[in-house]
């Protein structure tokens, strides 16, 4: 018989956020340090897209076009988040582990690149004392190119492990909290690190950049402490074979639509992402509106994201198609920009809010629902856990930077020739090359609906009894 629990417990499961994905197998004090690496991932996140970006424009003087193509360097490293995730599958050690190799190497790397970088972004940005030709440009891009293999490294392994770990009960809640803990590393970070540059000197960037390192690493190892069970291996089975990556992915793009999902995965963050650095500009330059005014973007942005988190997972408990409810989500897309873009006539910054908003609820519902399509497919043979997600992040990752750099080359080309005259009097205004942009991402949301079509057709209903857990499998979500 069981035993009824406490009624303060039941008080505790009820009220505190995420204690009930805890389990046996990952207590809640070992989940919620194994978090941690969200943390750290967040805090380079906001060091790469933001932080550094304004200080190389601002501060240090650095072309606009240099700078969009060091953010873009980590973006090489996505399509090898599929590798990183067979390679953690299928890695032999004396002493049994998989998962925790990548992620402390991640960790170095990540630490790494975040220590060189001030000192190659003071050279980058013309310091006469250490000018050598081109060096700037070497250092930063290498510097770049280390802190991004390190953050998905370390993010691919460390969401894998937290998977392995939770029990098919808990996953969608530990997940759910790995994913509170990015946005909340991220928040944090961006506040603290505004805060301390506020007074810009070369030796304060220093300062800050290489405590962010230092926190970093000491934040991964803190996650990673015996979070692995230790399942000593003999020399024998560390010799045998390994399996190939190209065996083991032409096993997992057989499976299914896989091909056509990865590709609506692609197009629809292509979709949603291009006017990730447009939108402030947009409604500063366009609309008028204040920095505070349109720092408020991100927070409507975030709301309609955790909204649609929320509704894909109640709509996927009562086994909806999650084809149909990505497909509702690119709906909502072509509402949001066509938001978007009628604010600049109508002069409405409610208008613009409200798209802002939207964007964020279609980009959610699309993201939830298409994951969890992609989580259901069969993990066996060669291709494990590891491998689908490090394919998810590669599509959803490369996807996302290729969008923002191509949102804003497009806007300052079609701005260029816009405001030249050469397009005509009625576009000649600064809200031209913004306009191309979001009508783009339109045209891209109805490419990707119809790539979703046959999807939607030949999806298998959820085998998941009613009232039993679904696995919405947020625990692979990539940034």
């Amino acid at each position: 018989m069981n035993k009824k629990p406490h009624p303060l417990t039941q008080l505790t499961l009820r009220v505190l956020p995420f204690a009930d994905a805890a389990s046996d197998g990952l207590p809640l004090g070992q989940l919620l340090r194994l978090s941690l690496f969200q943390v750290s991932v967040g805090m380079a996140s906001v060091m790469l897209l933001g932080t550094l970006n304004r200080v190389m424009i601002v501060e240090l003087g650095v072309l606009a076009t240099v700078v969009a193509v060091m953010i873009a360097l980590p973006v090489l490293i996505a399509p090898f988040r599929a590798l990183l995730g067979f390679r953690s599958d299928t890695h032999r050690s004396a002493i049994g582990w998989k998962r925790i190799p990548y992620l402390w190497f991640g960790s170095l790397w990540q630490m790494g690149g975040l220590a060189v970088m001030p000192f190659a972004l003071l050279v980058l940005g013309g310091d006469p004392v250490h000018h050598v030709p081109f060096a700037g440009e070497v250092l930063a891009a290498l510097a770049f190119l280390m802190t991004g293999l390190g953050l998905h490294m370390t993010q691919t392994a460390g969401l894998a492990l937290a998977s392995d770990r939770a029990t098919d009960e808990t996953r969608p809640r530990v997940v759910a909290l790995l994913y509170v803990m990015f946005l909340l590393g991220m928040g944090l970070s961006a506040v603290i690190i505004g805060w301390l540059l506020r007074d810009f000197s070369p030796l304060r960037l220093v300062r800050v950049v290489q405590g962010a390192a230092v926190v970093g690493i000491l934040l991964n190892l803190v996650a990673l402490w015996k979070q692995e069970s230790v399942r000593p291996m003999s020399k024998a089975e560390r010799a045998a074979p390994r399996p190939r990556f190209s065996d083991a992915w032409a096993e997992f793009a057989s499976r299914g639509q896989v091909r056509r999902l990865l590709l609506v995965v692609f197009l629809g963050t292509m979709a949603f992402n291009m006017q990730d650095v447009l939108l402030e500009p947009y409604g500063g330059e366009i609309l008028g509106l204040s920095v505070s005014a349109t720092t408020l973007l991100t927070a409507m942005w975030a709301t309609g994201a955790l909204i649609g988190f929320g509704l894909a997972g109640h709509w996927l408990a009562r086994q909806a198609n999650p084809y149909r409810i990505g497909g509702f989500g690119l709906v909502l897309g072509l509402a949001a920009f066509s938001c978007v873009i009628f604010a600049d006539p109508m002069q409405s910054p409610p208008l613009f809010f409200a798209g802002a908003g939207l964007i964020g609820l279609g980009g959610g519902l699309f993201a939830v629902a298409t994951l969890t399509a992609a989580m259901t497919l069969p993990v066996t043979g060669t291709a494990g856990r590891g491998l689908a997600l490090g394919a998810w992040g590669a599509a959803q990752a490369t996807a996302a930077g290729l969008s923002i750099m191509i949102g804003g080359t497009l806007r300052d080309v079609i701005n260029t020739q816009a405001l030249a005259g050469n397009l005509g009097e009625a576009l000649n205004t600064p809200a031209t090359g913004y306009s191309f942009v979001y009508h783009t991402e339109i045209a891209l949301i109805f490419i990707t609906l119809a790539a979703l079509g046959p999807l939607v057709r030949t999806a298998a209903r959820p085998t998941h009894s009613p009232g039993s857990p679904v696995r919405v499998g947020l625990a692979d979500f990539p940034t």
